[in-house]
């Protein structure tokens, strides 16, 4: 029988730059649509117990002892995969349990630096879609925020209890497109906290309850004030939350390395005119001072697993100095903004308009598993694959 290891001691093994081999045994299509950036593509079928991939183009790159850890979607196939390779003679292999499935659930958690010692900010990364999200802490009282969580809900609680925080409030900056905001609307419940998103959400016509805050309105979380900045063009009611003069929560408005998109809730022309409109907004963005750091709800995550401009496990933010400085799309006039948005964009989040459906509260949802379903692949909101801004 085949060892098991955790999607998180998977982590482990690639931040250490361990040497193994890993194989991805679900089929072609799923694995050229979103995979580790170590996998390799071989097949198996755990359904028929039959071998579909090229093994003997790696036989002779492998000893008996090479490692080798093996992963499929759940972690069927790369379990059959694993005896018939032990059944072959390979001593050291490992299944990873739980699939792709449970490498989606894998978080980095980082603490981003502040300036006021009282204000603790720590930004959660989920790894294989490149979301984030924050917990925002005031010391002086130990109440805490949560900022466009997941629905891995006690990754988020777990974190905020050990740095000592009593939620309060949670946060959202828009409807996302690429992920399930059902862990925001859980945590309201379970908490009896309020739910805050920009009043210019109404646009959306959200069929859910959730707590209103103007242009430019405030909430304390203790001794911490966030004020909400209106910035519409990834989306109509997209709120931007500034924490003191720390911090500015971008979502899909502002990344570290690109620029949001406009084309998941606009199509044709209303595309092209939203890309007018976030251009301004990313212009006022940058009146902000320049030391106020970016704080995005996403980072970019190709489908063959790269990272883009940024590495997990430490903090993704910038400044928004060095942002005004080193973006090239912000430097660009309004002409060309808008003309360069829709050179080359990426593809669609996987399933977006039913993720966005269920986060409008316009579709439920039927089970764990098709959330499961939904969220699988990277993220895709960004303007471009590629980073737009420059190094030092």
């Amino acid at each position: 029988m085949t060892d098991t290891i955790t999607a998180d001691e998977l982590k482990a093994k690639i931040d250490r730059n361990e040497d193994f081999v890993l194989f991805d045994n679900r089929n072609p299509d799923d694995y050229e649509n979103w995979h580790i950036g170590k996998a390799e593509s071989m097949e198996y079928s755990a359904t028929n117990d039959e071998l579909r991939g090229d093994f003997d183009a790696y036989r002779d790159e492998l000893d008996a002892d090479t490692e080798i850890v093996t992963i499929c979607a759940v972690g069927n196939a790369s379990e059959a995969f694993g005896n018939w390779l032990e059944d072959r003679g390979y001593e050291n292999v490992a299944s990873v349990e739980g699939g792709m499935e449970a490498w989606s659930r894998v978080y980095d958690v980082v603490s981003i630096a502040t300036r006021d010692d009282d204000v603790e900010i720590i930004q959660l990364q989920r790894r294989s879609k490149g979301c984030l999200g924050y917990v925002v802490g005031c010391k002086r009282t130990g109440e805490g925020a949560i900022v466009d969580p997941s629905r891995h809900t006690d990754q988020y609680l777990e974190v905020a209890r050990t740095h000592g925080f009593d939620v309060t409030a949670i946060f959202e900056t828009h409807i996302h497109a690429d992920h399930l905001m059902t862990g925001g609307k859980r945590l309201r419940d379970e908490l009896d906290v309020p739910y805050y998103l920009g009043s210019e959400i109404e646009t959306r016509d959200p069929q859910f309850d959730y707590d209103p805050v103007e242009p430019n309105g405030t909430v304390d979380i203790g001794e911490v004030t966030i004020k909400g900045v209106h910035t519409p063009g990834h989306t109509t009611g997209s709120t931007s939350w500034l924490v003191e003069d720390e911090a500015l929560m971008t979502g899909d408005t502002l990344f570290v390395e690109s620029v949001g998109r406009t084309e998941l809730q606009f199509e044709g022309g209303d595309a092209e005119s939203a890309s007018g409109v976030l251009y301004d907004t990313l212009q006022k963005l940058m009146s902000e001072p320049d030391t106020v750091k970016v704080l995005p709800a996403h980072f970019n995550v190709t489908d063959d697993g790269r990272y883009v401009g940024v590495t997990p496990g430490l903090p993704m933010k910038a400044t928004v100095g060095h942002v005004r400085t080193h973006n090239e799309m912000v430097r660009m006039d309004r002409e060309e903004y808008v003309r360069a948005a829709f050179e080359n964009i990426p593809e669609k989040p996987p399933n977006y308009e039913e993720v966005i459906a269920t986060n409008e509260g316009k579709r439920e949802l039927e089970s764990d598993e098709e959330a499961d379903e939904l969220e699988l692949g990277p993220n895709r909101c960004a303007a471009t694959e590629e980073s737009v801004v420059g190094d030092d």
